[in-house]
């Protein structure tokens, strides 16, 4: 376990210089683009985005690593919880955008103040909204805060693909994929929730997940109002989502 976490984390850290390097030799054709002919051109542009993925996955092995090394540290301030979501909305909107999801928030207007490590939060939320825009199938996404005197909860819920039974864990597990054929759109590692979750477990708080197969899926981060602290009773409850046949127009609706 142990040497096999070193292991990781050395690989990453040998792949940054290669990477670095192809990079710039990347860059350099790319600021030529004009003068490339159309074939070229293209092979430029396939170069960098998959430049963009390496990137990305590299970035989230050496964040899994440290994680499981044991040496991810939380850099904790005093903040509004509302700021890293918003933040995470920003990085997500143009997601929402291309694939005409409307995203609502429902949160209070005074300042949810908490202490924690902003950028893992923000990285938390930004996983869970760019995938229940993933996953939404065009309908609406409803992103979530309350609080309470222990603990904050956020809760992202889409009422698309949904989830089938037992996946509500599998969901957080490395690599895992529903659906080895889908198209992700937000172009995601694979390594997201599962990252999120430790990101959460560092904070001494909880992700878990529920939903129904074809009528959607709710994802919910609790964290304790201080580090460590203990969580009396969570903000938001996991909604189990169920369906049932309206008479009057016959079509499935979300409890």
């Amino acid at each position: 376990g142990d040497l096999q976490r070193q292991f990781t984390s050395d690989v990453s850290h040998e792949l940054r210089t290669p990477l670095t390097t192809v990079r710039m030799a990347a860059d350099m054709i790319a600021a030529d683009e004009d003068s490339l002919e159309p074939g070229t051109r293209r092979a430029s542009q396939l170069m960098t985005r998959e430049l963009d993925r390496f990137e990305a996955l590299l970035n989230d092995l050496l964040e899994i690593s440290r994680h499981d090394a044991g040496v991810a540290d939380l850099s904790v301030t005093q903040m509004d919880m509302k700021s890293p979501i918003m933040s995470a909305w920003q990085q997500t909107q143009h997601l929402a955008d291309e694939l005409g999801v409307e995203v609502s928030f429902d949160m209070p207007e005074e300042p949810v103040m908490m202490l924690g490590e902003s950028r893992r939060i923000e990285r938390i939320v930004r996983n869970l909204i760019a995938n229940a825009i993933d996953h939404s199938e065009g309908r609406p996404v409803t992103v979530t805060l309350r609080a309470n005197e222990s603990a904050v909860a956020v809760t992202v819920r889409d009422h698309g693909i949904g989830l089938k039974p037992g996946q509500e864990e599998l969901v957080f597990n490395r690599f895992w994929r529903a659906d080895k054929s889908r198209k992700r759109h937000s172009g995601g590692t694979g390594l997201g929730l599962a990252i999120a979750r430790e990101d959460a477990l560092l904070h001494g708080g909880i992700l878990d997940a529920a939903g129904t197969h074809g009528v959607g899926s709710q994802f919910r981060l609790v964290l304790p109002r201080e580090v460590g602290a203990k969580i009396n009773v969570a903000p938001l409850d996991l909604v189990c989502l169920l369906y049932t046949s309206d008479a009057a127009d016959d079509s499935l609706r979300v409890d």
